[in-house]
């Protein structure tokens, strides 16, 4: 089995890449068209029946109004925002919909403290508090080596406090 390694590699450069030489794509129509088959005397005349039947429906369906088809139906994962359900914060918009049943969990102090550093350092909304805090950091340690490793601890020991004192001073001016 390892010897077959060292054929690939020469396979691939022979025949270029593999998509150009695959023969799946095919197999899987072929099998489409086979399945089409309803008369076995007459495949030949089943096999365009049931091709010019299924491009006869898929050409009606597209121009249909208020027939549910496979081209206007619901995705079955409903990630569409909502339109008209109002939107509380542009930082988690209301997009999808419940599928299934679900649990409740709590979290740790820990787990907590994670996740919000994770947010918080994760959305643009807040890049130019991180960077202003950033920008505090390297100023203090100006005397002293600025590593970015060192800024990046202190980012994650101090930044979701910082940010939780520079929002409140920001919201009572």
């Amino acid at each position: 089995m390892v010897h077959l390694i060292v054929h690939l590699v020469e396979d691939a450069k022979r025949g270029g890449p593999v998509q150009y030489r695959w023969m799946y794509p095919i197999e899987r129509y072929l099998g489409k068209l086979k399945s089409y088959v309803r008369n076995k005397a007459q495949a030949e005349g089943s096999i365009a029946e049931g091709y010019l039947a299924e491009e006869c429906l898929t050409f009606c369906s597209r121009y249909l109004d208020g027939i549910e088809t496979v081209f206007n139906r619901l995705r079955r994962v409903d990630d569409e925002p909502s339109i008209g359900s109002c939107t509380v914060s542009t930082l988690f918009p209301p997009i999808g919909k419940a599928v299934g049943g679900f649990t409740y969990f709590t979290l740790s102090e820990k787990e907590k403290l994670q996740a919000h550093r994770h947010v918080l350092t994760n959305s643009a909304i807040v890049d130019p508090f991180l960077q202003e805090f950033r920008d505090t950091i390297r100023r203090q340690l100006r005397n002293r080596r600025r590593q970015s490793s060192l800024i990046d601890k202190r980012v994650h020991r101090e930044f979701v406090d910082w940010f939780s004192r520079r929002v409140r001073i920001l919201g009572h001016c």
